[in-house]
């Protein structure tokens, strides 16, 4: 009656051994196990690349572990993982993961923070505040081509056709010379100059040269700047201001290292 105890309490022992085991690995795959852990990274994966890890998912995930073990001990048994390339691309692939891993790293230990981008959008606001102005302009290589356009404009000739026709400049040709609303400061300053000093509706009377050639400007409408709400940009100015951070980490490293 001992002995029969014995033996019922070493085979629930070993029950206890293999449901842990079995807890542990997702399969066996001709005698070598393949641990749960490897499923948890690749789901880990798939959820990094944005797609939701379902239940249903878990079962396709069991699969591709046990399938990738299945190759990866074929490709073993031919010797492949000797090979020179093989071992190239095996240290290629851990330098990448392991770069990916420093630079999430720094971005968890410095983090952008609410003040840092309420400042960087009020340096935005002030550079952009003020006056907004929506103008027109032609662009042409010669001062005398300036001129006889400027001449078929006061006598009637439609400034939109003119500028399709004859501007150089491809961004704003094809719309008429249309430039959209900007800040004077986003233009040079000789094209600021003269676009500042215009009436509503009124043109230059003589070309403006800059260095890209000679404008006919006109000044369609004046208006305060239109800025975003800080919060509809905070998004932006946080991403932004974090790969500037990232950036300057990548650069002090580099400027560190000792390379001979």
């Amino acid at each position: 009656m001992k002995k029969y105890i014995l033996s019922a309490l070493a085979a629930a022992s070993l029950m206890v051994v293999a449901s842990s085991a079995l807890a542990q690995n997702v399969a066996i795959v001709n005698g070598k196990a393949v641990p749960k852990t490897r499923m948890d990274a690749l789901a880990q994966q798939v959820a990094r690349s944005g797609r939701p890890v379902t239940p249903e998912m878990q079962g396709q995930l069991r699969e591709e572990v046990i399938a990738r073990e299945i190759f990866v001990q074929e490709a073993q048994a031919r010797g492949l993982d000797a090979t020179e390339e093989y071992k190239n691309q095996v240290e290629l692939t851990r330098q990448s993961i392991l770069i990916r891993e420093l630079f999430a790293d720094y971005q968890k230990k410095n983090p952008v923070t609410d003040e840092e981008t309420k400042a960087e959008y009020d340096k935005f606001a002030s550079a952009n505040a003020g006056k907004e102005y929506r103008a027109r302009h032609i662009l042409v290589e010669k001062e005398d081509q300036a001129k006889a356009l400027i001449a078929q404009l006061k006598k009637g000739a439609k400034f939109e056709d003119l500028a399709k026709k004859n501007s150089k400049d491809p961004g704003s040709g094809a719309n008429g010379g249309d430039l959209d609303w900007a800040n004077a400061s986003s233009y040079v300053k000789e094209f600021s100059d003269a676009l500042t000093g215009l009436s509503k509706g009124k043109m230059t009377d003589a070309p403006v040269k800059t260095q890209f050639g000679y404008h006919i400007i006109r000044l369609e409408d004046v208006r305060e700047a239109q800025l975003p709400k800080y919060e509809d940009v905070k998004p932006q100015i946080a991403q932004q201001l974090q790969q500037q951070k990232l950036a300057k980490f990548q650069e002090d490293l580099r400027a560190k290292a000792k390379v001979e």
